[in-house]
């Protein structure tokens, strides 16, 4: 039987392409939001999700940071996924005939430049492949998308150019979640570790500063530490951690517990290999 994995978006969308890059031959299962996505795999224990965390550009993706801590799934792997964009119309059509260009708003800031070139009006979609899709069924002659090559061939629409994009290298960082509980894989000195934790200060002063002093004295190194507030409340901020290192290492297991020390809860979301994408970036 085929794993099931679920995706926020339509077939043909990035999270799909990376779906298959990781699994392979698999069960796509589409979800309009990460709401939907992630709820989908808290109540299945046989569908995993692959969700985006972060892009080279345009920086984190927004909602998926808030509903962490709501579903609180355990991370299992992490990878990084190029982002080749392309100017997609209906089959036949012209560009001169196109006034509109549709797509996510990450895809339409990241190809701004090319947008402006062409004289072209954006409009904002849900999601990439969800622009390819409503154009194959509404067959609009003065719209064109932006979308993947896998979009092209899935909704059989026309490629006007390939690498739209303003910056070539557009690379986002996918994470793979399962509703297994949290399972620490063996700590193993000849290979390297992302351990992702999510976690809230205690209302102290200097807290942040004392909770992080663990990682310096132990030289743990943070590769990404972001805030965001829950619950409507700018008192009621998170913060999500990469630490480059698995949790039962000894010096990260001791900086982990002063951070500890200095927090209301802290909870690891997973312990998980790093990408290989790592040690050429």
């Amino acid at each position: 039987m085929k794993q099931k994995i679920a995706i926020q978006g339509e077939l043909g969308s990035y999270s799909h392409l990376a779906a298959t890059e990781i699994f392979g031959d698999i069960e796509v299962v589409p979800c309009k939001t990460f709401d939907q996505a992630l709820d989908l795999v808290k109540n299945n224990k046989d569908i995993k999700a692959v969700i985006p965390i972060e892009n080279s550009i345009a920086g984190r993706v927004a909602d998926v940071h808030y509903l962490l801590p709501k579903y609180k799934l355990s991370v299992i792997g992490e990878s990084f996924h190029k982002v080749n964009h392309c100017l997609l119309t209906l089959n036949g059509n012209d560009l001169k005939n196109i006034k509109y260009v549709k797509s996510h708003s990450h895809a339409i800031g990241q190809c701004h430049q090319k947008i402006n070139k062409y004289n072209l009006s954006p409009i904002i979609e849900a999601d990439t492949a969800g622009a390819a899709k409503k154009l194959s069924e509404e067959k609009s002659l003065d719209v064109a998308v932006i979308a993947s090559e896998l979009a092209a061939q899935i909704y059989n629409l026309n490629i006007i150019e390939k690498n739209f994009e303003d910056i070539s290298g557009n690379t986002t960082r996918f994470l793979t979640m399962s509703s297994d509980k949290i399972n620490l894989i063996g700590y193993e000195k000849n290979k390297k570790f992302i351990t992702t934790c999510i976690f809230k200060l205690k209302s102290l002063p200097a807290a942040l500063y004392n909770s992080l002093g663990g990682f310096a004295v132990n030289n743990v190194n943070l590769t990404k530490l972001e805030s965001f507030t829950v619950n409507n409340s700018f008192d009621q901020a998170l913060f999500y951690l990469d630490i480059e290192g698995h949790a039962k290492e000894p010096k990260v297991e001791t900086a982990l517990e002063t951070l500890k020390k200095n927090t209301e809860s802290l909870d690891i979301l997973g312990v998980y290999l790093a990408s290989d994408y790592r040690n050429n970036h």
